[in-house]
């Protein structure tokens, strides 16, 4: 892991780039209900809030094995929430 600093970009990047993806996906869709892309973008803020509130947990033992959790999270929350979109 590089750093700490690295892990909260990667946390806003990836999460801001599925937050946009649902904002283009909305444009487009003419007649599709907008209440599903609002739904994956409330999930996808409430995922941001738990990720960083975990990266800035100093409490935690091993910090280092812990930091790497965290980065598995992010990829598993992220196809998640990509899988969701596709479905749109």
């Amino acid at each position: 892991m590089a750093s700490i600093k690295d892990l909260k970009k990667d946390i806003n990047y990836v999460l801001g780039d599925i937050i946009e993806t649902v904002y283009v996906w909305e444009l487009t869709a003419e007649d599709k209900a907008a209440e599903k892309g609002e739904a994956i973008i409330d999930e996808t803020i409430e995922h941001f809030d738990k990720l960083i509130a975990k990266v800035n947990d100093r409490s935690v033992e091993d910090r280092g094995a812990h930091l790497k959790q965290v980065n598995k999270e992010l990829e598993e929350v992220a196809n998640a929430l990509v899988d969701k979109i596709n479905k749109l």
